[in-house]
């Protein structure tokens, strides 16, 4: 299977509840390769424009208010089956639908503040990782 790549976020509740280092660590226990990670406050032009998919949609406002609240770490991934791997130890966008082990029945309180974004398909990720990261910034 061949390696690929993935943009992960951990989100401003992640971020207050100082959990970044234990979000690490998942992912390095997972055989996650970061290579590529940086933290930022988005404006709320800049949310806007990386969730522009879901525009039309009833949560869009309040998704792109909460992603501009406070500081969050974009990370881009590399391992086999990156996407569904990451997207696993997630777990269930709702935290309370979660599985035991996963990073949202952890640490998230919300199906909104769930601690954690991960691209859910290829062409997803590519947009994603472009979004954040220039060429000269990722570490293959």
């Amino acid at each position: 299977m061949a390696l690929e790549r993935t943009l992960t976020i951990i989100k401003p509740d992640g971020v207050e509840q100082n959990v970044i280092g234990d979000v690490i660590r998942a992912f390095e226990s997972q055989s996650f390769r970061i290579v590529a990670m940086k933290m930022l406050h988005l404006s709320k032009q800049q949310a806007e424009g990386f969730y522009a998919v879901h525009r039309d949609k009833k949560f869009f406002g309040s998704l792109t208010d909460f992603m501009c609240s406070g500081r969050i770490v974009v990370m881009a991934l590399e391992a086999e089956n990156a996407i569904e791997r990451l997207r696993t130890l997630m777990g269930a966008t709702n935290p309370a639908e979660a599985q035991p082990g996963t990073l949202r029945k952890q640490f998230a309180t919300s199906i909104e503040r769930n601690i954690i974004h991960g691209s859910d398909a290829p062409e997803t990720a590519a947009f994603e990782i472009s979004y954040f990261f220039g060429k000269m910034e990722i570490v293959g």
